[in-house]
């Protein structure tokens, strides 16, 4: 059968289909109903023409992160995990274990050779990514940014950023625990790495809320290192030479928990002495059911994993018509009233594998 033949044995059903849909919209427009009014009548009359989905692509993407084997990114491995399924993709997780900059810009370097699709990075220094994410994407390669970023007007060529907005994150949760501390109180703030932009924005966030909003406040802060036994070990310390501390205030996951550690072994809740940080560890949540903890704040990290991935995917399905965007995670505070629903079996927060039903 020729072309001509079939488009003309086509024409009938292909002109029926077009004049029943200019129908519709006349009859749509006499009653008054618009367009928005056929949605729901004209779903079955169009599923006909409606796409099979996106297809499933062999995309390789490499996430380079600071804290390869922090319990704070399983989740975000799980969305990861989750995205490449549903897009037919692959990854890789590298960087580094214990936030040494140059091992992280290896991997990326390594990833543009091994010719990724694209480049997933926690950015915590202002500069030191800018010439690997630079050769990135004049190779063609899309780099977005998670859980840190570059700070506003700098060079860098990523083309999005997907987790907090971490000063305001920081100014935003101490505006919650300033009016717990007793008026003209001393608090300690930690910070695992000082300068690194996944935790400095949220310590500089803690300290411009306290010079706007804290009547007389205090604080000191305390450097206590990547690795949470000395993060405990720096915390407790800290506390047992300032026994009239008003508050022990993380700004990462790991700090937090060595916050929640010293309260709760000293019962230092009972006194009055507060305690509240980041990120949703299993022990955190604890100390707030046990109400060691006043609360944490939520930065949803399994969207940190799944929204690089979609928008890696789609950028290379499109052409990179389809451009990544900076994509807010949320701020969600956990408190001992909401606390339960945080504490099972979930994947989402990383403390099941199972997939979701």
């Amino acid at each position: 059968m020729d072309d001509d033949t079939r488009n003309q044995r086509n024409a009938p059903a292909l002109i029926g289909s077009a004049v029943g849909r200019r129908s519709m919209f006349r009859t749509a427009a006499t009653l008054g109903l618009g367009a928005a009014g056929l949605a729901g009548g004209m779903g079955t009359a169009l599923a006909e023409d409606a796409s099979s989905g996106l297809p499933k692509k062999p995309y390789k993407f490499f996430f380079v992160c600071h804290v390869t084997l922090d319990q704070f990114f399983t989740p975000t491995i799980y969305g990861i995990q989750d995205a490449c399924a549903a897009f037919g993709c692959s990854y890789q997780w590298t960087g580094s274990q214990k936030n040494v900059v140059s091992e992280m810009v290896s991997a990326v370097q390594t990833a543009i050779a091994q010719k990724a699709d694209g480049i997933a990075v926690c950015l915590v220094d202002p500069k030191a990514f800018d010439a690997a994410v630079a050769a990135a994407s004049a190779a063609g390669i899309p780099v977005v940014a998670f859980n840190a970023d570059v700070p506003t007007g700098s060079p860098n060529k990523r083309l999005s950023y997907v987790g907090q907005p971490l000063y305001q994150s920081g100014y935003n949760s101490a505006l919650k625990w300033i009016p717990m501390v007793p008026k003209g109180g001393h608090v300690m703030l930690s910070i695992g790495v000082p300068g690194s932009l996944n935790t400095q924005p949220r310590l500089d966030g803690y300290i411009q809320a306290i010079k706007d909003h804290g009547e007389g406040m205090t604080y000191d802060v305390v450097n206590t290192g990547p690795d949470p036994a000395t993060e405990i070990s720096r915390v407790e310390s800290y506390y047992l030479s300032h026994k009239t501390v008003g508050g022990l205030f993380g700004t990462g996951g790991s700090d937090t928990y060595a916050c929640g550690f010293v309260s709760n072994k000293y019962g230092l809740a009972k006194t009055g002495v507060v305690a509240a940080g980041f990120d949703l560890f299993p022990q955190t949540l604890g100390y707030i059911k046990s109400g060691d903890v006043a609360f944490t704040t939520d930065q949803q990290a399994y969207l940190q994993g799944f929204l690089p991935v979609q928008q890696m995917y789609l950028y290379k399905l499109s052409g990179g018509l389809v451009g990544p965007a900076n994509s807010d995670t949320s701020q969600a505070y956990v408190t001992k009233d909401n606390v339960d629903a945080y504490v099972g079996e979930t994947r989402f927060e990383g403390r099941s594998t199972a997939e979701p039903a």
